[in-house]
């Protein structure tokens, strides 16, 4: 059985926290839990709160142990990006763009 969890619109570049998720791809949910509380970036923080919401999705509707989960995938896309103008010199601006990232995380009991 698969159990998911997506967090959408976090205000982070996919590209920064797709180096996180593949730190924590194809390990037990609560060793995941364990790597993603040392790493000090916000990314991990944001892939930390989906996980959780992952396992207790999986204890409280499909009634599965936490101990026994394993993230199949950790998967992250692009979302939209907030378009700005950053001020520059002689009355110019030029285009940033903040982005947002759309994080999911399927999980799977082991076998």
């Amino acid at each position: 059985m698969e159990v998911k969890a997506i967090t959408k619109h976090s205000r982070m570049s996919a590209k920064k926290v797709r180096d996180i998720t593949h730190v924590i791809q194809g390990r037990p949910a609560n060793e995941a839990l364990e790597l993603l509380r040392f790493i000090p970036r916000k990314s991990a923080r944001l892939v930390a709160k989906t996980l959780k919401s992952a396992i207790a999705n999986a204890e409280n509707n499909h009634n599965l142990n936490a101990s026994t989960l394993i993230i199949l995938k950790a998967v992250v896309d692009d979302g939209a990006a907030f378009k700005r103008f950053q001020p520059v010199a002689k009355g110019s601006a030029h285009p940033i763009k903040k982005r947002t990232s759309h994080i999911s995380i399927i999980l799977t009991e082991q076998a």
